[in-house]
């Protein structure tokens, strides 16, 4: 197949690394350079080369770097042209050794772009099965045995039958013609070329060494197939676990990747504070469970969902731990990603808007900006197992964001304003509540009142404390706190019809 492939494309002056000593490095060699390219080749200095291949390299024909292959030498040893980068890569070390796996992919554009080539190859790989390769080895041992089997059947065919008075078999008089012969042994081998050609890689990736010896094991005259699909399909519906953040609470923050998380769930474990428009977009179909978590009873509820996550797993199910704003800010992403994976499954993590960036930006407040802040701190208001955290010491130039610090906002305080923390009292803060939400509200005061203010006007959870100068760089205040109330959303954006169109257009572009 090489020759045919090097001759259907234009391969002069490109250069050609061919991996390896035995005789089908030289032949490779000779390929090459028919077609016009010139041929590197990349051999430890000590390794036999055949007469023909020495020859070639002594007359200058090969070009032979004596030494162990190196991932550099496909991006080194190539043309100035194309950046250094081979235009193509064969690899005749023998079968065993690692560089010579079963699956090898190779995309050229003959010179006229090898990056895009490159990317070319990639996407064409990652769109594969990442078991594929050791689908291959298992199908070519398929192959190879049943072509052994059948060739050594052929052999035997010839020799008489010598023991005629060792008595005879239950089939004996059952009456075997040549076609009835000539069918079983190419049925195995039929059927191995009708699964690669007609069964989804998927399910070809997911054939085990169980499934080579049943086949090999399958030389009956039985029209019933070696292998059942419906077996192997049933075999690869592993469970799988989704962390997914659900954004600050307005569904049209979700990311496409969580609502499509959403909508393919069979279990939806929940946070509390997960909000009601968010949850109204699951199937009717779908499991879901809210976290029954309250003051002292987190860790128990935390264990609840785990347990719960875990036995759907073991039964097949699609199980998404749906997490309020992002999993890894404040919300044990981590802690949950190191449990399952110890128990055999790794999950995929779906990132979500956190609110302690977005609900500042919904309240007019920059938690950046060239004239007042050029920092950001996140941190939390209640540490582990409800414990205070140590806060920040005053930096006028920053914005700390404290999230579920409400519940403790005077002991914060006065934390912050002991001497060796010195914020001033005149610090303009921000209590930002519901963010995104209808009943989104915010309070904008300063270090000095914000406590009063809340025990005035009450509190609205989630909500978390925002504080630094560029709270005021957009909204300023003489009074002492200012109240307001709702959340304009985002009909603005469009009317529904046009976002039917949106949607055409996305489809017409996928």
């Amino acid at each position: 197949m090489v020759p045919a492939l090097l001759t259907a494309i234009d391969s002069t002056s490109h250069v050609h690394l061919i991996v390896g000593s035995n005789p089908l490095a030289g032949a490779r060699c000779n390929r090459s350079i028919e077609v016009g390219a010139k041929a590197t080749l990349v051999a430890p200095a000590d390794a036999t080369l055949h007469y023909g291949l020495m020859k070639r390299i002594d007359e200058g024909q090969v070009n032979w770097t004596e030494r162990g292959f190196r991932d550099e030498d496909l991006t080194t040893l190539g043309r100035d042209e194309v950046d250094h980068v081979v235009d193509a890569v064969f690899v005749t070390l023998g079968g065993k050794h690692p560089l010579n796996g079963p699956l090898q992919i190779g995309v050229t554009t003959s010179g006229k772009g090898c990056k895009l080539a490159s990317r070319i190859r990639r996407e064409i790989a990652s769109s594969l099965p990442s078991s594929l390769g050791t689908s291959v080895e298992r199908l070519g041992t398929i192959r190879r045995r049943i072509w052994e089997e059948d060739h050594a059947a052929e052999l035997s065919m010839d020799l008489e039958a010598e023991e005629d008075d060792a008595g005879q078999t239950a089939s004996f008089n059952k009456l075997i013609t040549p076609e009835d012969v000539e069918a079983a042994r190419n049925r195995r081998m039929r059927w191995l070329a009708q699964i690669c050609e007609y069964w989804p890689l998927r399910r070809l990736a997911s054939i085990t060494d169980a499934d080579v010896e049943t086949v090999l094991r399958s030389y009956t005259m039985s029209d019933a197939p070696a292998l059942d699909p419906g077996a192997i399909d049933k075999r690869r519906r592993k469970g799988r676990i989704i962390l997914a953040g659900s954004g600050p609470g307005n569904p049209d923050l979700l990311t496409r990747a969580t609502h499509k998380a959403i909508l393919c769930a069979d279990l939806i474990l929940a946070d509390k504070l997960v909000p009601a428009p968010v949850l109204e977009l699951v199937p009717r179909r779908t499991t879901v469970y809210i976290a029954r978590k309250f003051p002292g009873n987190a860790e128990k509820a935390q264990e609840e969902l785990l347990s719960m996550g875990l036995e759907g797993l073991k039964a097949g199910k699609t199980v998404v731990r749906l997490k309020q704003g992002d999993p890894y800010i404040y919300g044990r992403g981590a802690e949950e990603y190191a449990f399952f994976r110890e128990h055999g499954w790794t999950p995929t993590v779906l990132p979500g808007i956190t609110s302690a960036l977005s609900a500042p930006l919904f309240a007019a407040i920059p938690a950046t900006h060239r004239a007042v802040s050029d920092q950001v701190l996140i941190c939390t208001g209640t540490g582990r197992k409800g414990a205070a955290p140590d806060p920040p010491a005053y930096l006028p130039n920053q914005t700390v964001i404290f999230l579920m610090s409400l519940h403790r906002l005077s002991a914060l305080v006065d934390s912050l304003h002991t001497k060796e923390k010195a914020w001033p009292l005149e610090t303009p803060c921000a209590v930002l509540e519901r963010a995104s939400c209808p009943d989104q509200r915010v309070i904008r005061t300063t270090l000095q009142y914000v406590c009063a203010a809340i025990e005035e006007e009450g509190s609205r959870p989630p909500g978390l404390l925002v504080v630094g100068w560029s709270c005021e760089v957009l909204h300023q205040t003489s009074q002492k706190w200012v109240v307001e109330e709702g959340f304009e959303g985002f009909e603005s954006l469009g009317a529904e019809g046009d976002l039917d169109v949106l949607r055409q257009v996305e489809g017409i572009a996928a």
